[in-house]
Formats: C-alpha cells, structure tokens, sequence
C-alpha cells in the first residue's frame, strides 16, 4: 500500500493501492473492454450520467475539501475553490456530449453527399499531478467521457485520496466500470503500460516537461493523441498605467494559490521603473500580514510545500539568489513552524542572467525584475522555453492588444490574475506543451474527424 502523508505534520492520511503489472493491465483491459457501449450510448445520456456525478459530488463537497487539505496541505478556503472549479467541468461537458456536431460539404459530384462525422477517438488514458488532485480528475475524465470515450486514470501518489473519493461517486453515480478507471504504484512502469498499449488511442498529461517529453516519445511509436500540459515560466507585468490596487490584489492571488505550486503561478514579476519601488512596497506590506499555517481554517492562509524535494529545491533557489545579489525584502528562509512550511518571500534587484529566471519556482517565492519601456519587456517576457500564461496590468488599451499579440503563451490574462474557467481552453505553446483542455475546444481533443461519401445518389 502507499501510505499518503498530511504535509503540514507528517501525519498518515490514508492509503491507496500500489498495484502490480498485473492489476494495471487487468483495468487498462476493462478500459477497452467498455469503449464500445460506451461509445455508441447516446450522447443525452452520457450527459445526464455525468450531471448525476456533479450533483452528488456537490452535495459532499465539505467532505472532499477536508481531504484535499489533509493529503495536499491548501487551505480549506482554497480546496472549496478548486472544488467548485473542477465541478464546472463535470457540468460543462454533461452538457457539451450533446454539442460534438459535424458538417455537410458541397459535393464535387452531382449524384453525391459528403458528410463529416465525429467519432470518439478510443480508450484513453490521462496522468494527473498532486497539486489541483480534484480539478485535474475532473477536467479530463468528464471531457473523455463526454466525448464517448472510456478512460483509465493514474493520479499522483502524493495525492489519491481524492481522485479515488471522485472514482466512488461516479461509481454511486452509475458511471460503469471500465468506463472510468483508476490506477496506483510505480509511475514508471503504468507511464510505459499506457504508452506500450496500441489499444490506448490518446494520452493526456499535466505535470513536468521532462515527463512529457518522454511520454511523447513513447507514444509516438503507436501514433497516439496527445494533449501536454507541462511547465510554465509565467511572465506577471506591471505597466506604470495600472491599476496597481488591482495588480498587487492579482499577483498575491496568482502566486500564493497553493503556496506557489501551480504551473501559472507568477514566476517573474517585471514592474516598470516609474513605479517599481511603490509597487514593491504595497506587495511586501500585503504578503507580511498573510499567515502560513495549517489548512483546515476558514480563511485563506499559506500552507505547507507539498514534501522535501519541493521544500529542498525552495531554499536552493532562494540560498544561489541571495548569494547572486539579490535583496531580501521579507522571508528568504524556512518556516519557524518547521516541517515543510517556507515563508513568503521577496526578492528585489534580480537580473535575467540568475538561474532563478530560467527556473519555475514551485513555492511562495516573489522575484521583481525591473523593465523600462514595453519592446523590453515582451522580449525578456518570451526569452524562456516555456509558453504557458502570461499576465500584464495595464490601462492602455492599444497596448493590451498588443501584448495579447506579441507574447508567447497560450494563455495572455491582462488586468487579472484568474486564468481558468470549464468555458475556456486552457494549454501553451513551446515547451509548456501542445492541446487544449476546457471548453469546446477541449472536446475535440477526444475525437476523431470521419469524412464520409455517399455516391449513387439519385436526384
């Protein structure tokens, strides 16, 4: 068994199952097993099983944030959240099967018809990270199933109790077995099952671009589809034009959501040179009364790293940077509280050359880069592999629609620090990956277009 810890104490949880070769494939096979009933059932109906598993999910939603904080270390306030996130998606696609709508062509032949058709693309796998274990369930099971596809599930081993808790009440739900599957052990050795299985038609991932990358490969020898969704270097921009009320409210959401740990958290803060230093201020004076403590409080607070590598890496980013330069204006070391906790921190007088710029933090950590006019800074904002999201403050409008030109990224959020919503397509460019979840675009990553022609007609 996996014994699954409580990173604000250390504390046991629960368990999940490490499973063997053998129970791995056995539920890849009752994946594909069910894709063809599954594939045929009406699109209404599929829908209406999914609504059944939002409205009971719903109705225990205090039960499933009190174990999202146990076994992630977020605060309670913003577990709700990220319940309520996920479920906009089990709501969305219920109603999304019944919008995969094909075309009609003009005919190149007088006695013929074309027809375009969506089909369900197959069996399906998807590989989801620790840090949203309810939304990432969520957004790629109810797309898969929407679209009429059956799909096998391998959460992180940080964090299952939630993705297993959601595999329950599909289950109470009536959504069948093999239908929607689940998957616990060596990441590894299910990563090639998936891969190595031709009967596995597409695969979606969230987590490292290095894994990606790998998966990629893998996948390439048997043509699979894939939707990637990997790492981010999140460009956060500060115009002397802004609302700086509004962008200090933005970028402490944005960068303090799960203590830091998300894949569009701010990850360089470029503030422009008119008012850098009364901008800076405003963000030390509100991050320093935000408490770090345990989650399972009401109000917002900053919880803990999500376990030792991700703390290690924290401090050995922090230690390169100060002995690089920079300045510390509040933070800079870890918790008295201990354990895995890391204070807030900000770091002024950074420059593009420290590694901290080219490196995605993973932490509560405020790095301030200063720019001068706006070609500078989209330049140093596209100067990283990755493309993810990018955000800026301004109240230029010509500006704004230029940004939302220029800089390289999926996803260009101006004057907000919210990125996602089930109505909008979430995905990068570049290395951050390639696909989109969310939306009706998310959708048409889970078919396959069939053009059809029907000849010998008689008109």
């Amino acid at each position: 068994m996996i014994n699954v810890l409580n990173p604000a104490d250390g504390t046991i949880v629960g368990q999940a199952p490490e499973m063997d070769a053998v129970q791995v494939q056995a539920a890849i096979d009752r994946t594909c097993a069910a894709f063809p009933a599954w594939s045929r059932k009406l699109a209404k109906d599929r829908g209406d099983l999914l609504r059944r598993w939002f409205e009971i999910v719903r109705e225990d939603k205090q039960a499933f944030a009190e174990i999202m904080v146990k076994e992630n270390g977020k605060c309670l306030a913003e577990a709700l959240g990220e319940i309520d996130y996920g479920l906009g998606f089990i709501e969305w696609y219920a109603e999304e099967a019944k919008r995969v709508y094909g075309d009609t062509i003009p005919s190149h032949a007088d006695n013929a018809a074309i027809m375009v058709v969506k089909e369900p693309a197959g069996p399906t796998a998807a590989i989801t990270p620790w840090n949203f274990p309810f939304m990432m369930v969520t957004r790629k099971v109810a797309t898969a199933l929407a679209a009429g596809c059956t799909m096998i599930i391998k959460p992180s081993e940080e964090t299952p109790l939630t993705a297993y808790k959601l595999l329950e009440y599909a289950r109470k739900a009536g959504i069948p077995e093999g239908v929607f599957e689940m998957v616990t052990g060596n990441p590894q050795q299910i990563g090639e099952r998936f891969t190595g299985d031709d009967r596995i038609r597409k695969i979606s991932f969230t987590g490292s671009t290095a894994v990606g990358k790998l998966l990629a490969a893998a996948s390439g020898r048997s043509l699979k589809k894939m939707t990637l969704e990997l790492g981010g270097n999140a460009p956060f921009i500060v115009f002397d034009d802004a609302n700086l009320d509004q962008a200090v409210a933005g970028l402490v959401a944005a960068k303090l959501r799960n203590s830091g740990q998300v894949c569009i958290s701010p990850n360089r803060i470029y503030v422009q040179d008119g008012i850098y230093d009364r901008f800076v201020a405003a963000v030390v004076e509100k991050v320093s009364k935000i408490r770090v403590d345990q989650g399972l409080q009401e109000e917002f607070v900053v919880g803990p790293l999500i376990n030792r590598a991700g703390l290690d890496k924290v401090m050995q980013l922090i230690e390169d940077t100060k002995r690089r330069g920079a300045t510390v204006l509040l933070g800079g070391n870890p918790h008295t509280k201990g354990g895995l906790f890391y204070e807030p921190t900000i770091l002024a007088g950074l420059n593009d050359e420290m590694p901290i710029a080219h490196t995605e933090i993973f932490g509560p950590v405020f790095p301030f880069y200063r720019f001068s006019d706006e070609r500078e800074v989209v330049n140093r904002a596209n100067n990283t592999e990755y493309g993810l999201v990018a955000y800026a403050y301004t109240r230029d409008v010509g500006r704004a629609f230029r940004l939302s030109r220029d800089i390289e990224a999926g996803m260009v959020i101006l004057n907000s620090g919210s990125v996602g919503t089930a109505s909008v397509p979430f995905g990068g460019v570049k290395q951050s990956g390639y696909g989109r979840e969310g939306s009706y675009y998310g959708i048409e990553e889970y078919v396959e277009v069939k053009y059809v022609l029907m000849g010998g007609l008689e008109y």
